[in-house]
């Protein structure tokens, strides 16, 4: 199976002076781990996690004060949609993260979680 078969199309973004709570907020209405951060005064895109937000906490920092674009990925690790699903794995396991942004023809087409992967292996298995 393609990653372009298994990823999730609807990409989630916010920007980038949003808050990290505003952040948090955004991801938990939307039940998902990374959102897509397009800035018009950067080069390509960048993703913030989940896990973004808790490192900034774990740290002291006040979710109000701090913003997505001083705790984005801004060098965002990307799948091409024909790569298939052990390639994203790897990928995956390689950079000790667990979504890719999918890009075609240089357009942000998807994202694709290691969530996405396992439901398409393990199916059954909540």
């Amino acid at each position: 199976m393609k990653v372009r078969e298994a990823m999730t199309e609807q990409v989630l973004t916010i920007t980038p002076g949003r808050s990290l709570r505003e952040a948090a907020r955004f991801m938990a209405e939307h039940n998902v781990g990374a959102a897509v951060i397009f800035d018009p005064e950067a080069q390509g895109v960048g993703i913030v996690t989940e896990r973004d937000v808790v490192r900034s906490l774990g740290e002291g920092q006040d979710p109000d004060a701090e913003t997505v674009g001083a705790h984005l990925t801004s060098d965002a690790s990307f799948a091409e949609g024909d790569w298939s699903l052990e390639d994203a794995a790897d990928a995956m396991a390689r950079g000790g993260f667990r979504h890719l942004v999918v890009i075609e023809g240089g357009d942000v087409k998807g994202i694709i979680s290691m969530r996405d992967i396992m439901q398409v292996w393990r199916p059954g298995a909540q």
